[in-house]
């Protein structure tokens, strides 16, 4: 969530290189290592699993959004993208819950 609200705020400073800096290292696919991703996946569901790696892919299409969004100016591209990104966090969790 931190990572959200951070990209969040760059982009409403329309610092696109932040936004996507700040995606594609905490949530993209070049964050796994990171997380250690490899190493608890193995204790999640599949389904947990494929939201997960779809959440990672979605923060990596955001920062190439991102990107192009500050050459050309037109965010709704990139918000899209940050959409997609949110869409996979919400669906993990409406699925899995600890009771």
């Amino acid at each position: 969530l931190l990572a959200l609200q951070e990209i969040q705020e760059a982009l409403s400073r329309s610092d696109m290189v932040t936004a996507a800096r700040i995606a594609e290292q905490q949530l993209g696919m070049s964050s796994l290592t990171l997380h250690g991703a490899h190493e608890i996946a193995r204790y999640m569901p599949k389904g947990m699993q494929d939201a997960g790696s779809g959440m990672h892919r979605a923060a990596s299409r955001f920062a190439i959004a991102a990107q192009d969004a500050g050459v050309t100016g037109d965010l709704k591209s990139a918000l899209a993208a940050l959409s997609a990104i949110t869409a996979q966090c919400v669906g993990c969790h409406a699925g899995y819950r600890v009771r």
